[in-house]
């Protein structure tokens, strides 16, 4: 009878620490997921400035200066992006991206302000919808970037809560993930004002 109960015991116990175990990897992959998500966005959002640029080009002859901004903060926000989506776990690839995403934010912004000076240009067809592409992708990014969020706050809370806190470290669940949160969030958010009404 003795190593009945005993049997039953060591089983509940396993059982509970396989819970905690598939419910850590379950939380790691939907966090692993979500950036993803955010992945689709940006490399959508990317793809879509080099076509503003070559539109630009053509009306803003005096301000190849702010166009190779973007440029430049366009591939380095792609290249953060590329490291963080290798180890979406890695919270210094992670915030590396929420930096370059912040300079791409702020890139985009004097743009705009220097695109106000042409009013050819804001009347340009091709301006007007990807304008609108834009702003539908930062909507988008913004989006996905609070899904991921609340997927890494899920994640971090559950491993720091008793009793998974004893054993993540022992499956490999060492480090938090981090948030991703852009240096500019309100104005990321907002996403960049691309207006050429």
């Amino acid at each position: 009878m003795e190593t009945i109960i005993v049997l039953v015991v060591l089983a509940v116990i396993a059982f509970w620490i396989v819970g905690i175990y598939n419910k850590l990897v379950t939380l790691k992959n939907r966090f692993k997921n979500a950036f993803s998500q955010i992945e689709v966005q940006l490399k959508r959002r990317y793809d879509l400035i080099p076509n503003l640029v070559e539109t630009a080009k053509g009306y803003m002859s005096y301000e190849r200066e702010t166009l190779e901004a973007v440029i430049a903060a366009r591939n380095q926000a792609m290249a953060g992006l590329e490291a963080a989506a290798k180890d979406p776990t890695n919270g210094d690839a992670i915030k590396e991206l929420a930096s370059a995403e912040g300079i791409l934010g702020g890139a985009l912004g004097r743009l705009s302000v220097v695109m106000e000076a042409y009013p050819d240009l804001k009347a340009n067809q091709n301006m007007m919808q990807l304008s609108e592409e834009l702003t539908s992708t930062e909507n988008r990014v913004a989006f996905s970037r609070q899904s991921y969020n609340d997927q890494v706050t899920d994640y971090n809370t559950y491993k720091q809560t008793f009793p998974p806190v004893m054993l993540a470290s022992v499956f490999g669940h060492v480090n938090n993930a981090t948030l991703l949160e852009f240096e500019d969030s309100e104005a990321m958010q907002a996403a960049p004002a691309v207006s050429f009404n």
